[in-house]
């Protein structure tokens, strides 16, 4: 391995700046050299859509081999069966509720208060290089957003000195990347204007004009046509900044691979965030047909090659050894999301979800379970682990690893030291963990409790075909004997309910002084 690997070193305790009483390990002293971190976060993929999880009709050679010779969780999950929520959650360390987030609009403005810790801000106060590239959805901005001027505040306020992001989703306006708070590409002479609310620029849309369409839209994306495509908001302008769709994969790619090809001589953290396989999925040319389920299929196969790009240039650099992959979602999967791209017609034996009920909206396992690596040539071993952990918990963790003390940080407040367990030094990890999606949900061990809702949302199930798991009342399962969350147990043990409903009470109460859980 190169020398490249920082001769400045830590000496890790594994797990013994636990902040909570859930934390049961032990303390492990080794000295390790200052480890790069890449956190690869893929849109919509679901528990089921990998080839070591049981796909069927496509193939994921890279991801397989980061499970092979890295440590899988079977009980790995993103804190919220939407986007936006998770993204602020593994951010942060707090649940998207304390901050009441929701998949957000593409002009809306930054959700992350600037005076926070964040996953960023800890690996830039301990020296490391920090990027964010790919898929943002976090707002940007105060409220008052320009996209003609420099954007601020921003990922650079909360602590990722080069960005490069698509601002919102590919499914919403504007269709442009912006680059360290500015337009990629830009025209001065060709401004951006953006309106959610109405066509207030007379463009072209999806719901006026379907004869200029390359893809059909379903439901609620008939707005601005961008490459063929429309869009949810309008925009005019900015032409020679649009984004091409079946160029997305290789820009973001490009862009991540050159951000680790510069910071060779450092030590770097990498977020990745891909934009597959969310709508509108639109692979390159030289991936369509590469599954057997059509344009969802063929976006996990491009998916899985922007893995195999990063792992080869790590591996060119003398870095795989020196480097921790994290890959994981943002929420379970999804078929049919605004566009009519065959998905359901074509999905064939796959199950996304694997053997859980839920996807994308929905509070069953199938909504927040999803894949969940870590892999660390020669640090980590591999194994399957059976351990309960969440994204939520990675800022704790990362700053036990690189040594950032987070005894007296106030703005965290649920996020925990399992570092242990993310490494495969420990078996457990969580004792309780929160699922949230239009209501909160606790598992513990083998129970999961969904509290009851004043309101089933009735759009979920109209518009994307999803059983959001939501009921006026209380349930229970118990998911070693019903995987799929079928039968509500909450009769028969009302008492493992009523515990469980007050622990989640307590978890809502926590505040930045008590961070009780």
């Amino acid at each position: 391995m190169k020398k490249l690997c920082y001769s400045l070193s830590l000496t890790v305790l594994l797990g013994c700046t636990s902040l909570t009483k859930e934390s049961n390990a032990t303390t492990i002293s080794t000295t390790i050299q200052k480890p790069n971190v890449i956190i690869i976060y893929a849109d919509d993929l679901g528990y089921g859509d990998v080839g070591f999880a049981g796909a069927k009709g496509v193939s994921t050679p890279h991801i397989d081999y980061l499970s092979k010779n890295g440590l899988t969780f079977m009980d790995g999950h993103c804190s919220s069966a939407t986007c936006t929520p998770s993204r602020f959650s593994l951010l942060t360390g707090n649940h998207a509720f304390r901050k009441n987030a929701r998949v957000l609009p593409g002009d809306a403005p930054l959700l992350i208060d600037t005076s926070a810790t964040t996953l960023a801000s800890i690996f830039q106060d301990k020296g490391y290089t920090t990027g964010v590239i790919g898929k943002w959805h976090l707002g940007l901005g105060d409220g008052h957003l320009d996209w003609n001027k420099t954007i601020s505040p921003g990922p650079k306020e909360i602590g990722f000195e080069y960005s490069f992001l698509i601002p919102a989703t590919g499914d919403r306006v504007p269709c442009v990347y912006v680059e360290n708070g500015d337009i990629y590409n830009a025209d001065p002479k060709d401004p951006i204007k953006v309106n959610y609310k109405r066509n207030a620029f007379g463009v072209k849309s999806g719901l006026d004009n379907p004869e200029l369409l390359t893809l059909e839209w379903a439901h609620g994306h008939n707005q601005s046509i961008v490459n063929g495509i429309s869009r949810i908001g309008y925009m005019q302008g900015g032409e020679s900044a649009l984004w091409k769709d079946e160029n997305m994969a290789d820009t973001l790619t490009d862009k991540a691979t050159q951000f680790i090809e510069k910071n060779t001589n450092q030590p770097f953290f990498l977020y990745f965030a891909f934009h597959d396989i969310h709508v509108p999925r639109v692979p390159h040319p030289r991936f369509v047909g590469k599954s057997k389920m059509g344009s969802r299929g063929d976006a996990i196969a491009q998916m899985d090659w922007c893995v195999g790009q990063i792992i080869e240039k790590l591996r060119t650099l003398d870095l795989l050894e020196n480097t921790l992959i994290v890959f994981s979602s943002d929420n379970g999967p999804i078929l049919d999301d605004g566009y009519k791209d065959k998905a359901s017609e074509l999905v064939g034996f796959h199950a996304p979800s694997g053997p859980f009920s839920g996807t994308k909206y929905s509070t069953f396992e199938g909504g927040t379970r999803v894949p969940f690596i870590f892999y660390w040539d020669k640090h980590i071993q591999p194994a399957v682990s059976n351990a309960l952990v969440s994204q939520v918990d990675f800022l704790a963790s990362f700053a036990s690893l690189i040594g950032y003390d987070m005894k007296d940080d106030n703005s965290v407040i649920d996020s925990k030291n399992y570092l242990n367990a993310f490494l495969g030094k420990e078996k457990t990890a969580r004792e309780y963990l929160i699922e949230e999606s239009y209501t909160l949900a606790i598992r513990h061990k083998q129970w999961k409790f969904i509290e009851g809702v004043k309101k089933i949302p009735s759009w979920i199930e109209e518009e994307k075909g999803i059983n959001p798991g939501l009921s006026l009342k209380d349930q229970l399962f118990q998911l070693d004997q019903d995987s799929s969350e079928s039968m509500n147990v909450i009769e028969h043990y009302p008492e493992i309910a009523a515990s469980l409903k007050a622990e989640l009470q307590n978890i809502q109460k926590a505040n930045k002084q008590s961070k009780a859980q």
